[in-house]
């Protein structure tokens, strides 16, 4: 009898257990509610400070229009170039309304982005004026470079989607003519990757989870961190994470999939990162050139012509910087 008790003591009652799941089901969802919150209220902040760029913009632009000769007295040129004024005023107005008027208004934040980096010239040839009020010059420069700071990080928030650790997320897809298993072979060979990954420098194996990356950076700059694998399905899937101490916070998921008609493989990256400036520093890095998205890419097509051809191609007929990989038909996602 005494030895019963014990047991009815020691052991959970049903509701107790059922209490306790239930309990870790409410505190799922209660941290899944946490992260759509802290997600869509960065979705809305965006919007908002775009809302707010746009009546800017549409207000700025009036100015221009019907006031062009007291605003250049205002920055300095001495009541010039009022026909170039207005057309920026022109600019300025279509770009608000088109923010105003559009959902997710990033096409014409960028648009905005592109007008003050010609404003930023145009300024900068008035600095150089010995007709023009240096010091109003450069007041109004100091101000339109403000501006443009707040333009590139709302862009750069409004064309990322959030991801699941609160970063920057990008997703790629293309389609190569050949087996899901021989690509994924490829890319689990992690000292691969280099070859069709330009801002990769190096990637040391260090054991069967984790390696060791470094990586162009921007400005010159090299970026290192450790990486482990957190998924691995052959000729299925690869995930990974950064370790803690790495330079940029990042995760990712290359998954390979058959595509239809046995047309070969259909190989999807995901990647999200933290980038180092944040949003600000993703933005300018996308102006010069470095912006995630397009390295995924590229990377891609180089991807496409390793495993077709053996061999990337390089083509210097193109309107980037030097030569690049010319880019044979694919299809992306």
């Amino acid at each position: 009898m005494a030895v019963q008790q014990t047991r009815r003591v020691l052991a959970p009652s049903r509701d107790t257990r059922a209490e306790g799941e239930s309990g870790a089901q409410q505190r799922n969802r209660q941290d899944e509610e946490l992260q759509w919150r802290r997600l869509h209220s960065k979705d809305a902040s965006a919007e908002q400070i775009a809302n707010g760029l746009g009546w800017f913009s549409i207000g700025l632009g009036l100015t221009e229009i019907f006031a062009p000769k007291g605003l250049a007295r205002f920055i300095g040129t001495e009541g010039k170039h009022t026909a170039l004024i207005r057309m920026m005023g022109v600019r300025e107005v279509l770009a608000g309304i088109g923010i105003l008027t559009t959902r997710r208004p990033s096409g014409w934040v960028w648009a905005r982005v592109a007008g003050d980096a010609v404003d930023l010239a145009c300024l900068g040839v008035a600095l150089m004026s010995e007709d023009s009020d240096k010091a109003k010059v450069c007041l109004a420069t100091t101000a339109v470079a403000g501006v443009t700071a707040l333009d590139i990080y709302d862009a750069q928030k409004l064309s990322a989607r959030p991801g699941a650790h609160g970063g920057l997320a990008y997703a790629k897809a293309i389609t190569l003519n050949r087996a899901p298993e021989e690509v994924y072979r490829f890319w689990r060979d992690f000292q691969n990757l280099p070859r069709f990954m330009n801002h990769l420098e190096s990637v040391q194996v260090m054991d069967e989870r984790r390696s060791h990356w470094v990586a162009k950076g921007p400005a010159g700059k090299s970026v290192e961190w450790d990486a482990e694998i957190t998924n691995d399905r052959p000729n299925e899937l690869i995930a990974w994470r950064s370790l803690e101490g790495s330079d940029v916070e990042n995760y990712g998921t290359v998954r390979f999939k058959p595509a239809p008609g046995n047309r070969g493989t259909e190989v999807r990256v995901e990647v999200e990162y933290n980038p180092p400036g944040g949003a600000l520093g993703a933005g300018v890095a996308k102006l010069f050139g470095e912006a995630p998205e397009q390295q995924i890419k590229d990377d891609l097509f180089r991807l496409k012509q390793v495993l077709e051809t053996g061999e990337v191609v390089k083509s210097d007929a193109s309107i980037h910087w030097g030569p690049h990989p010319a880019q044979p038909p694919a299809r992306m996602g």
